[in-house]
């Protein structure tokens, strides 16, 4: 079994449990019917470095390739057998194979370019969290995200979390997780300065780059699609092309009186090198033992880690250095298991 094969089945057992059958479908047919005689295949044959999920992820890139072709409308033939359109197995496989030879140079260049979404539904956890800490500290909030992508996870004050008796203003992204365990106390969330870092920030007022964020949603969910296009359509967050620990350094210096600074990351830091890694812990673990209850300083990872039933929720909090556990949220934020204290000590 080649790289590529087992990336292929890899991806597609993913898409599966994260209910996209059809990206399952796709995938599955890519594993076994891959044509070797295109320069796209030729690329990825030569592709340095991990091509699985955990890595580069090709099967994604290739993935999203085709599913920008049908958002563009440029291939008649493969909007028929896309989503919300059915299709026997025969007739996806003849023209998504023939989509491979006719877009081959347009899906070349399309793979140089890593996976970039903004899964909008991680905001769930955002908004819960941040209704944590105005409760505790009853101060306007400063965020810094790192690998913000375009930066819609930023705009989270701005977005409706439908749990409990709701939270946030009523908006065009409502976000609906199934929720487990206590409700985060309802409080006036101020958010003051919002700011994102990424190595390829995208701006999703520009068609190219809202394209690319779209493309990587998988076509059977299609109420992703249209969340995204909500929330970029109300994105006004400011972002920078930076390595995002150097990005970092600078935002934790002069805290400002009489606020909290919110920094986060949502699947994410995982990405980042490990040096890179330990020296972002380091600054914070530095920035943190200089706050104080008027300059607050609070970082929330919604990230990876040994356990394969979702990503842990971990919020570290200065003063006093406290290691907070929130819980467990699922990666595209279907659900939320909810496990923090009601109030913060």
């Amino acid at each position: 079994m080649s790289a590529l094969h087992a990336a292929f089945l890899s991806q597609a057992e993913s898409c599966e449990a994260l209910d996209s059958p059809f990206m399952g479908r796709l995938l599955r047919l890519l594993a076994t019917h891959w044509p070797e005689d295109t320069t796209l295949a030729a690329k990825c044959a030569t592709f340095e470095g991990d091509i699985s999920p955990k890595g580069h992820s090709l099967p994604l890139r290739i993935a999203g390739g085709l599913h920008a072709l049908v958002l563009q409308g440029k291939d008649a033939g493969l909007t028929a057998v896309y989503p919300p359109n059915q299709s026997d197995a025969a007739a996806l496989q003849n023209v998504v194979l023939t989509a491979l030879r006719t877009h081959d140079a347009f899906l070349t260049d399309w793979i140089t370019h890593a996976p970039q979404t903004n899964e909008v539904r991680r905001s769930a956890v955002l908004i819960a969290t941040a209704h944590l800490l105005a409760n505790r500290f009853n101060l306007p909030i400063k965020l810094s995200e790192l690998g913000a992508s375009a930066g819609l996870n930023l705009m989270f004050d701005q977005f409706h979390l439908n749990v409990g008796n709701g939270y946030g203003p009523q908006s065009t992204v409502t976000l609906a997780p199934q929720w487990t365990g206590p409700f985060p106390p309802k409080s006036d969330v101020t958010i003051s300065y919002r700011r994102g870092v990424d190595l390829n920030p995208l701006n999703s007022a520009d068609p190219d780059d809202a394209l690319r964020l779209q493309s990587y949603l998988w076509a059977d969910q299609e109420e992703r699609l249209l969340r995204t296009q909500a929330a970029i359509a109300l994105n006004t967050a400011d972002l920078d092309q930076d390595d995002a620990i150097s990005w970092l350094e600078r935002r934790l210096t002069a805290p400002k009186t009489g606020e909290l600074h919110m920094v986060y990351s949502t699947v994410a830091w995982q990405y980042f090198p490990t040096d890179r890694q330990d020296h972002g812990t380091a600054l914070m673990e530095a920035a943190g033992a200089q706050a104080s209850e008027a300059t607050p300083l609070a970082w929330l990872s919604y990230e990876a880690d040994d356990i394969t039933h979702g990503a842990a929720l971990t919020l570290r909090l200065w003063p006093g250095n406290r290691t907070i556990p929130l819980g467990r949220a699922d990666f595209h934020g279907r659900w939320v298991e909810w496990r923090a204290p009601a109030k913060l000590p």
